[in-house]
């Protein structure tokens, strides 16, 4: 199995093309941002943000027992990146300042692939991303994550919609809808997340089941986030128990069951800007 490449993407000029190999450059031009960011972080009210501290000792403790007695088999396969790994564009019409993109990050980039095959399922792809679309409370594990509209009422999420990804800690992960299609969504983060990158759910209809992906293109976003996945690996085994239980919470509500566990693939480009 390999990870699909990243779509091609049109030729550009980039600021620092001097610094940087071309074909990364083209990529980071697509994702440049000003140096007045961080602010999306700070629009949740203060009500909402101190909630989740109260609730910091008991994520972390269900959190940690839930990973010591997983039962879902796991298949996980880890593997040198290439140029292929480097994320899709973003759109010009979503590019800004609060846009956090691989330039922003630390460390090495992670090309990253979740994969859930289910069997029985009752919805069509279409009508379970409708149903994430719609709220994807609806499979999010949350007493790790929960997803919050960072401004207004809330609703289907809708390309342009700003989230934040509240999480049993003192910090948050905003991220911007970038792309909507009947089968798919992806968010882009944005300054004060984790991570800087991208990140797509998608699902599909192979043969007799029914395939759903979490794909994700990322460097840390900031030092401490690299040395906590990179170095001593906390953050990366937080992020695969949340996004595996992300996808058995997706087999249930596709009401169908899991088949032959769940797939995980991660490619590692050490220096993304030295790709050629």
């Amino acid at each position: 199995m390999e990870l699909r490449p990243a779509e091609p993407d049109p030729a550009q000029e980039c600021d620092d093309h001097a610094r940087v190999p071309a074909p990364f450059a083209r990529r980071l031009v697509a994702h440049r941002r000003g140096q007045s960011g961080w602010t999306v972080a700070s629009r949740l009210p203060l009500s909402r943000r101190l909630s989740t501290a109260v609730r910091f000792p008991l994520g972390i403790a269900l959190t940690s027992w839930n990973y010591m007695w997983r039962t879902t088999p796991m298949h996980r396969r880890e593997e040198p990146g290439t140029a292929a790994d480097l994320p899709p564009p973003l759109p010009d019409d979503r590019i800004d300042e609060d846009v956090q993109g691989l330039e922003d990050g630390v460390g090495p980039l992670f090309h990253r692939l979740y994969r859930a095959r289910i069997r029985d399922a009752r919805l069509s792809p279409d009508e379970l991303i409708g149903r994430l679309v719609a709220d994807p409370n609806r499979a999010a594990p949350t007493e790790l994550a929960r997803f919050l509209p960072a401004d207004g009422p809330g609703g289907p999420i809708t390309v342009g919609d700003e989230l934040v990804v509240r999480m049993p800690g003192p910090w948050d992960g905003p991220v911007r809808v970038t792309r909507v299609t009947g089968t798919s969504f992806r968010f882009t983060t944005l300054g004060g997340h984790l991570e800087a990158g991208q990140i797509e759910f998608r699902a599909a209809q192979a043969d007799d089941l029914l395939e759903f992906e979490i794909e994700s293109w990322a460097r840390s976003g900031d030092r401490l986030s690299n040395v906590l996945y990179t170095h001593l690996r906390m953050a990366k085994e937080v992020q695969l128990h949340m996004w595996t239980s992300f996808l058995e919470k997706v087999c249930s509500l596709a009401g169908g069951r899991l088949t032959g566990g769940v797939e995980i693939v991660s490619r590692k480009v050490e220096d993304p800007r030295a790709i050629s």
